[in-house]
């Protein structure tokens, strides 16, 4: 499969600083191998930086020698360097993976009216068993 390949050839980035760019990025991370893509995730209600990013590289051997950089300083913030896991469910640079506040942005609004409706409908129901 394509996609788990691209995520052997994957590294995550945590602890980023909200200002950094892509290029800035590739450039800290240029010496570990040829970069393909560099993605920085952003918050999908604000736009704003989620302060972590994904680099794909060209070659697997790369991620190995990027966990060199796992704790280095990067626009003075120590990053944290770790290989990208393909078997997190949610977690990919398609649906940009926001389990929590989706569920959370679900759980919001939703249950509140989901309950509304149940105690109508039960209530109905009560009735129409009578």
């Amino acid at each position: 499969e394509e996609k788990m390949e691209a995520d052997a050839r994957s590294i995550y980035v945590g602890n980023v600083d909200y200002g950094a760019t892509a290029e800035e990025l590739e450039a800290h991370f240029h010496g570990c191998g040829s970069v393909n893509r560099v993605t920085i995730l952003c918050d999908k209600y604000s736009g704003h930086p989620k302060g972590f990013a994904y680099i794909e590289f060209s070659d697997k051997e790369s991620v190995r020698t990027s966990m060199a950089l796992d704790e280095s300083l990067f626009r003075g913030r120590q990053i944290k360097v770790i290989p990208k896991r393909t078997n997190r469910p949610g977690i990919s640079t398609t649906d940009r993976g926001f389990p929590r506040s989706r569920y959370r942005g679900r759980g919001g609004g939703y249950s509140a009216s989901r309950a509304r409706f149940y105690s109508g409908y039960s209530r109905a129901r009560g009735r129409a068993y009578r």
